[in-house]
C-alpha cells in the first residue's frame, strides 16, 4: 500500500515503538501508585511531558495529557465558557468537528458566532473583530486545516481575542512539528498520532493562570484537573515522537517541500482547493470537474488517500470545509485529499499520483 493520508494519521515512528515497548510489558505499574515501580512510571510520564512542552516551544504554562485532541478541545471549550460572566464563543466555519459539534452543543445555553471564510479558506479579521466583544469567553481557531491545509492567522486572532479580554484556543493538531505554534494562544490542543506517535493520547497546553473547569471528574490524577489513570506507554510514545520533532523538523520540512513541488507539477491539470500561498505543503486537496471521487477511490486500489476528514468520511455528506469555500456539492464530491510526510518517498508518490490521474481521466 502507498500511504497518502497523513492528515488522518501518521505511521508510527520506529523510535516511538521502541520507547513504548517496555511499558507494554514488564513495566506495567500504575504511575499514580506510591511504591518504586509506580514512581518509575510517574517519572516516565514527567519526562514525556517535558518532551512535548519542548516540541511546543513552551517554557511556561502547564500541559495535561488527555485521551485525544478531541477531548482536549472539548475540555477547553466547555471549561472556559461562562467564566467571569462571559457566555459567548467565536469560531470559524472550517474548524474540525471536535470544535464545531462542541460549539453547537454549547449553543443551546450560550451564544455562538461561527464566522465564514473567503474562497481561499481564510477568515476575515475585520469580521472577527466585530464578533468579539466583552461577553466573549473564547475564540477558537485551527492553525492548519485538516482538510485543505490552509493556515489561519492565529497570532492575529489571539491579539483580537486578548483586546476584548477573551481567551484564544488553538487546534494545533495538524500544525505541531510542521508550522510554528502560535505564541499568543492561551490554550493549545495537540495529538500524538498526527506526529508519528501512538493513537489514544493527546494533550492540552494551558498558559499560566488559565485553568478550564474539569471535563472528567474523579481522582484528579492529571494536574488535579483531569481524572483517569495515565498510560505510561502512551505518554512515553508521545514524548519520543515529540523529541523526534526537534531532531527531524528541518529535514521533514525540506522533504515535504520537495514532494509538494513534484506533486503540484504532476497534478497541474487539477484545481487546488484553498489558498496556494497560506497552506501547509504536506496537504494537497484537489478537484477535477466531473470526477466521482468516491468511485475513484475504489478504482485506485493499493493507494490510501481520502475524500476529506477521516472523522466524516463515512457520512456521505459533502465536506463542510469545501462548502465553506463556496464550492457546490458537486465540486466538493469531485475533490480528493492527498497527504504525505516523513516516510513518503518521491517514487511512491509519483507512482500513486500517476495512477490517480490516469484513473480520473478515464472516468
Amino acid at each position: 500500500m502507498i500511504y497518502l493520508d497523513y492528515q488522518a494519521t501518521t505511521p508510527l515512528a520506529p523510535e516511538v515503538e521502541a520507547a513504548m515497548a517496555p511499558w507494554l510489558g514488564e513495566k506495567f505499574a500504575n504511575p499514580h501508585a506510591p511504591y518504586t515501580a509506580g514512581r518509575e512510571a510517574a517519572a516516565t510520564v514527567e519526562v514525556a511531558r517535558k518532551q512535548v512542552m519542548r516540541a511546543l516551544g513552551k517554557t511556561s504554562g502547564r500541559l495535561a495529557f488527555t485521551g485525544s485532541a478531541t477531548e482536549a478541545l472539548n475540555w477547553a471549550l466547555k471549561g472556559s465558557v461562562g467564566r467571569e460572566g462571559r457566555d459567548e464563543i467565536v469560531t470559524i466555519a472550517t474548524e474540525h468537528a471536535a470544535v464545531l459539534d462542541t460549539v453547537q452543543f454549547l449553543g443551546s445555553t450560550h451564544k455562538v458566532h461561527i464566522l465564514p471564510v473567503d474562497h481561499e479558506g481564510i477568515v476575515d479579521l475585520d469580521a472577527l473583530r466585530a464578533a468579539v466583544g466583552p461577553r466573549t469567553a473564547l475564540v477558537a481557531a485551527m492553525l492548519v486545516n485538516n482538510e485543505i491545509g490552509v493556515l489561519q492567522p492565529v497570532d492575529e486572532i489571539a491579539s483580537i481575542a486578548h483586546e476584548a479580554g477573551a481567551l484564544m484556543l488553538c487546534d494545533a493538531v495538524q500544525g505541531l512539528g510542521r508550522i510554528a505554534v502560535p505564541e499568543q494562544a492561551d490554550l493549545i490542543a495537540i495529538s500524538a498520532h498526527k506526529v508519528h506517535g501512538p493513537k489514544a493520547i493527546g494533550a492540552l497546553w494551558m498558559a499560566d493562570s488559565v485553568e478550564p473547569a474539569p471535563l472528567i471528574h474523579g481522582g484528579g490524577q492529571e494536574l488535579g484537573l483531569r481524572s483517569g489513570t495515565l498510560s505510561p506507554a502512551l505518554c512515553a510514545g508521545f514524548g519520543a515522537a515529540a523529541s523526534l520533532i526537534a531532531e527531524r523538523a528541518p529535514a521533514d520540512h525540506d522533504h515535504v517541500e520537495s514532494l509538494w513541488e513534484m506533486a503540484h507539477e504532476r497534478m497541474r491539470d487539477w484545481t487546488l482547493n484553498g489558498s496556494a500561498a497560506q497552506r501547509y505543503h504536506g496537504n494537497l486537496n484537489l478537484r477535477r470537474d466531473g470526477l466521482d471521487a468516491a468511485r475513484l477511490m475504489s478504482e485506485v486500489r493499493g493507494v490510501a488517500f481520502s475524500l476529506g476528514s477521516a472523522c466524516a468520511s463515512g457520512s456521505g455528506r459533502p465536506s463542510h470545509v469545501l462548502r465553506a469555500l463556496g464550492l457546490s456539492d458537486r465540486e466538493a464530491r469531485s475533490s480528493i485529499r492527498i497527504g504525505f510526510g516523513r516516510y513518503t518517498t518521491a517514487d511512491e508518490l509519483a507512482e500513486a499520483l500517476d495512477r490517480i490521474d490516469t484513473a480520473a481521466k478515464a472516468q
